[in-house]
């Protein structure tokens, strides 16, 4: 609700933690988080929040003049970690080795669930795209498409 509310998302969002994933934290029960909704759990979300959320995180944490999220935790989210080049903190970065997307800017970044439900932010294009429910190997080509429709 911190950050969801002032952002306006819905009130229909929901994140289900796993059955077995309680973990005990300084003395008090909390659910872990899931990665991913593979087996019921995770977020559950509308496209239009899920797109209030990558204006957010193109906004660098902002929302109309008030941080919701710092700065720093926008730039450590896209910051490659030692192991993978291509993740930072849960969103996957288009490194130009490994990159998802070719010939879309390398400061691109996006998160990605079950079923390929994408968030993708085009910091270059001032661009955030959702895309629900869409063939893996056919992603490229949308955002390839995306880029070029706004490029004429």
């Amino acid at each position: 609700e911190r950050i969801m509310d002032p952002i306006g998302a819905t009130d229909t969002w929901e994140w289900h933690g796993y059955d077995n994933s309680w973990l005990e934290v300084n003395g008090q029960k909390i659910q872990s988080v899931s990665g991913g909704a593979h087996w019921g759990g995770g977020l559950w979300i509308s496209s239009l929040d899920h797109a209030r959320v990558g204006q957010l995180m193109l906004n660098k944490g902002s929302w109309n003049g008030r941080e919701i999220i710092s700065e720093k935790w926008v730039t450590e989210c896209t910051t490659p970690c030692p192991l993978a080049p291509f993740y930072g903190y849960l969103w996957w970065l288009n490194d130009p080795q490994n990159g998802m997307f070719p010939g879309a800017p390398q400061s691109a970044y996006f998160a990605m669930g079950v079923g390929t439900q994408i968030i993708y932010v085009d910091p270059e294009n001032d661009l955030v795209i959702v895309a629900r429910w869409i063939e893996k190997e056919k992603v490229a080509e949308f955002v390839q498409m995306v880029l070029a429709s706004i490029e004429n």
